[in-house]
Protein backbone atom coordinates (compact mmCIF):
# COMPACT_ATOMS: atom_id res chain seq x y z
CA UNK A 1 0.00 0.00 0.00
CA UNK A 2 1.59 3.90 -0.51
CA UNK A 3 2.38 5.82 1.77
CA UNK A 4 0.33 9.25 1.89
CA UNK A 5 1.00 11.75 -0.93
CA UNK A 6 4.08 14.33 -0.14
CA UNK A 7 2.81 17.59 -0.61
CA UNK A 8 5.34 18.71 -4.60
CA UNK A 9 5.80 22.30 -6.02
CA UNK A 10 5.76 22.44 -9.94
CA UNK A 11 9.22 21.28 -10.27
CA UNK A 12 8.51 18.27 -8.17
CA UNK A 13 10.33 19.66 -5.37
CA UNK A 14 9.25 18.40 -1.70
CA UNK A 15 7.35 21.21 0.24
CA UNK A 16 6.17 21.39 3.71
CA UNK A 17 2.44 22.40 4.04
CA UNK A 18 2.32 21.60 7.92
CA UNK A 19 1.79 24.69 9.82
CA UNK A 20 4.31 26.69 11.50
CA UNK A 21 5.67 28.49 14.52
CA UNK A 22 6.70 32.04 14.73
CA UNK A 23 10.24 30.23 14.94
CA UNK A 24 9.35 27.82 12.09
CA UNK A 25 8.42 24.35 14.16
CA UNK A 26 6.45 22.95 12.55
CA UNK A 27 3.13 22.12 14.38
CA UNK A 28 0.74 19.53 13.71
CA UNK A 29 -1.77 19.30 10.43
CA UNK A 30 -4.46 21.20 11.01
CA UNK A 31 -3.20 23.67 13.75
CA UNK A 32 -2.87 27.20 13.58
CA UNK A 33 0.25 28.84 12.33
CA UNK A 34 2.04 31.79 11.52
CA UNK A 35 2.07 32.80 7.72
CA UNK A 36 5.46 31.81 6.13
CA UNK A 37 7.44 33.25 3.38
CA UNK A 38 6.17 32.04 -0.37
CA UNK A 39 8.47 29.74 -1.67
CA UNK A 40 8.38 31.53 -5.05
CA UNK A 41 9.45 34.98 -3.09
CA UNK A 42 12.07 36.64 -4.86
CA UNK A 43 12.38 40.42 -3.57
CA UNK A 44 15.30 43.32 -4.99
CA UNK A 45 18.00 43.84 -2.50
CA UNK A 46 16.34 46.66 -0.50
CA UNK A 47 12.67 45.28 0.08
CA UNK A 48 14.56 41.29 0.97
CA UNK A 49 16.28 43.70 3.56
CA UNK A 50 13.45 45.87 4.81
CA UNK A 51 11.00 42.44 5.10
CA UNK A 52 14.04 40.36 6.92
CA UNK A 53 14.11 43.81 9.52
CA UNK A 54 10.12 43.33 9.49
CA UNK A 55 10.20 40.25 10.52
CA UNK A 56 13.19 39.97 13.32
CA UNK A 57 11.19 42.92 14.30
CA UNK A 58 8.36 40.51 14.79
CA UNK A 59 10.19 38.08 16.84
CA UNK A 60 10.06 35.94 13.44
CA UNK A 61 13.93 35.44 12.57
CA UNK A 62 13.05 32.15 11.31
CA UNK A 63 10.99 33.68 8.23
CA UNK A 64 13.81 36.06 8.09
CA UNK A 65 16.32 33.66 7.05
CA UNK A 66 13.45 32.23 4.53
CA UNK A 67 13.71 36.08 2.84
CA UNK A 68 16.89 35.97 2.88
CA UNK A 69 17.98 32.96 2.03
CA UNK A 70 15.46 33.43 -1.62
CA UNK A 71 17.83 36.81 -2.21
CA UNK A 72 21.16 34.76 -1.55
CA UNK A 73 19.62 32.39 -4.13
CA UNK A 74 18.89 34.80 -6.39
CA UNK A 75 22.06 37.17 -5.90
CA UNK A 76 24.65 37.46 -8.16
CA UNK A 77 28.00 35.27 -7.22
CA UNK A 78 30.22 38.47 -5.61
CA UNK A 79 26.88 39.13 -3.06
CA UNK A 80 26.61 35.25 -2.62
CA UNK A 81 28.00 35.44 0.30
CA UNK A 82 26.63 38.53 2.20
CA UNK A 83 23.21 37.07 1.41
CA UNK A 84 23.74 33.46 3.03
CA UNK A 85 26.05 35.15 5.87
CA UNK A 86 22.89 37.57 6.87
CA UNK A 87 20.69 34.24 6.31
CA UNK A 88 22.69 32.18 8.76
CA UNK A 89 22.88 35.16 11.30
CA UNK A 90 19.30 34.61 11.61
CA UNK A 91 19.02 30.37 11.66
CA UNK A 92 21.85 31.75 14.26
CA UNK A 93 19.45 33.79 15.96
CA UNK A 94 16.56 31.41 15.70
CA UNK A 95 18.55 28.33 17.05
CA UNK A 96 19.36 30.92 20.08
CA UNK A 97 15.74 31.28 21.01
CA UNK A 98 15.22 27.64 20.68
CA UNK A 99 17.51 26.85 23.54
CA UNK A 100 20.13 25.20 21.37
CA UNK A 101 23.09 26.84 22.07
CA UNK A 102 25.48 25.06 20.60
CA UNK A 103 23.95 25.34 17.10
CA UNK A 104 23.19 28.82 17.65
CA UNK A 105 26.69 29.09 18.31
CA UNK A 106 28.06 27.64 14.95
CA UNK A 107 25.77 29.58 13.06
CA UNK A 108 26.66 32.68 13.95
CA UNK A 109 30.22 32.41 13.84
CA UNK A 110 29.71 30.69 10.14
CA UNK A 111 27.45 33.86 9.39
CA UNK A 112 30.31 36.24 10.92
CA UNK A 113 33.08 34.55 8.67
CA UNK A 114 31.30 35.05 5.24
CA UNK A 115 29.80 38.72 6.10
CA UNK A 116 32.48 39.74 7.28
CA UNK A 117 34.75 40.49 4.01
CA UNK A 118 31.94 43.00 3.18
CA UNK A 119 32.79 45.32 5.67
CA UNK A 120 35.16 47.57 3.88
CA UNK A 121 32.54 48.15 1.56
CA UNK A 122 28.93 47.09 2.80
CA UNK A 123 26.20 46.92 -0.27
CA UNK A 124 23.21 48.34 0.78
CA UNK A 125 23.96 49.61 3.71
CA UNK A 126 23.96 46.61 5.87
CA UNK A 127 25.37 47.08 9.66
CA UNK A 128 28.31 44.59 8.34
CA UNK A 129 30.77 45.56 10.92
CA UNK A 130 28.34 45.70 13.53
CA UNK A 131 26.90 42.28 12.60
CA UNK A 132 29.81 40.75 12.66
CA UNK A 133 30.81 41.97 16.19
CA UNK A 134 27.28 41.11 17.26
CA UNK A 135 26.90 37.46 15.88
CA UNK A 136 31.08 37.03 17.32
CA UNK A 137 30.14 37.97 20.52
CA UNK A 138 26.45 36.29 21.16
CA UNK A 139 28.78 32.91 19.94
CA UNK A 140 31.24 33.91 22.45
CA UNK A 141 28.77 34.53 25.58
CA UNK A 142 26.45 31.45 24.67
CA UNK A 143 23.56 33.09 23.09
CA UNK A 144 20.84 32.64 25.17
CA UNK A 145 16.52 32.51 23.95
CA UNK A 146 15.77 36.23 24.90
CA UNK A 147 18.64 37.56 23.02
CA UNK A 148 17.37 40.57 20.65
CA UNK A 149 17.06 40.75 16.99
CA UNK A 150 19.90 42.84 15.43
CA UNK A 151 19.44 45.53 12.90
CA UNK A 152 20.53 44.52 9.80
CA UNK A 153 21.20 48.10 7.76
CA UNK A 154 21.96 51.65 9.41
Amino acid sequence: MPGPSRDRDAAGRPRNARPRDGLGRPLPHGARGVPTTPDDLILPPAEALREAERLLAAGRPFHAHEVLEAAWKAAPEPERDLWQGLAQLCVGLTHARRGNTTGAARLLLRAADRIEPYAATPPYGVRVAALTAWARALAGGGPGEDVAAPSLTA
